[in-house]
């Protein structure tokens, strides 16, 4: 069994290469700041990158909401820093989220229990896919508070849901509860709060049971396609294509087929 990360703020198991991350401080609704829940998502992302024994991570919160985002209660206190120094606190802080996000090799999942609120909604629109709760509700309330998404989430919610959404979403801030949130493309689906995490977990374990080089390059195709133009991604799938080709899950996957029996994958 692969080693897990030391975390304060948030639990993490690993079974059958699905990896459950869980927020636990349902005392402030999972903020992300004023707590360690930033650092345990960051390490978590980093050691899901260099652990071969993982193919999937679920994000999800324990309690009544997935994550309220800023602590409004420490806002006050913060702004009467510098400029200067709340912008390092940004950069050095909230906004290793999203690069982390944007590095991480493997499929993320959101199970989306409750509210995801401000930075919490970002969060969630990091993930390559959302499921969520009949409880869930998304909010991009930041102008409610005389602040701007400074994690980065005015980048993620446009590609999710378009400009013209994402700009109504921003400019009033308003709640979307999940039914809402699955005609926007916001969530995948939603389920029952008590089958939320089984639903979540079968649906990773769909994935997990590929081939995991492949599933990871598969993953970085779709990232890296929305930023290059279609002679350079046409050029890294042919890469890709080749390392797979050459992998002993290929060979592996075609006799599972031929025989007619699963696949015994060692990610190499």
């Amino acid at each position: 069994m692969a080693e897990l990360p030391a975390l304060k703020n948030a639990a993490l198991a690993l079974d059958a290469r699905v990896a459950t991350l869980t927020f636990q401080r349902d005392d402030v609704r999972n903020a992300l700041t004023g707590t360690e829940l930033t650092n345990d998502i960051v390490a978590t992302l980093e050691w899901a990158n260099t652990c071969a024994d993982v193919s999937v991570l679920i994000m999800t919160g324990e309690g009544s909401a997935f994550s309220a985002g800023g602590n409004i209660k420490n806002m006050a206190a913060r702004a009467k820093a510098s400029p200067h120094i709340l912008a390092q606190y940004y950069k050095y802080g909230v906004q290793r989220i999203p690069l982390a996000m944007q590095a991480v090799e493997i499929p993320v999942i959101a199970a989306v229990n409750g509210p995801a609120i401000g930075a919490g909604f970002d969060l969630a629109n990091m993930c390559d896919l959302r499921i969520g709760s009949t409880a869930a509700q998304f909010g991009e309330t930041f102008g409610n508070l005389g602040l701007i998404p400074g994690d980065g989430g005015s980048w993620f919610l446009q590609r999710l849901v378009g400009y013209q959404r994402a700009a109504e979403l921003t400019f009033t801030g308003r709640i979307v509860k999940a039914e809402e949130a699955k005609a926007l493309g916001i969530l995948l689906e939603i389920t029952e709060p008590e089958t939320l995490l089984a639903c979540t977990q079968e649906m990773a374990a769909k994935m997990a049971a590929k081939p995991p080089l492949a599933l990871r390059y598969a993953k970085r195709l779709l990232r890296l396609s929305q930023q290059q133009n279609l002679a350079e991604h046409l050029d890294t799938c042919s890469s890709f294509q080749a390392l797979c080709q050459k992998s002993d899950d290929h060979a592996e996957a075609l006799a599972a087929f031929f025989e007619k029996r699963a696949g015994v994958f060692k990610g190499r």
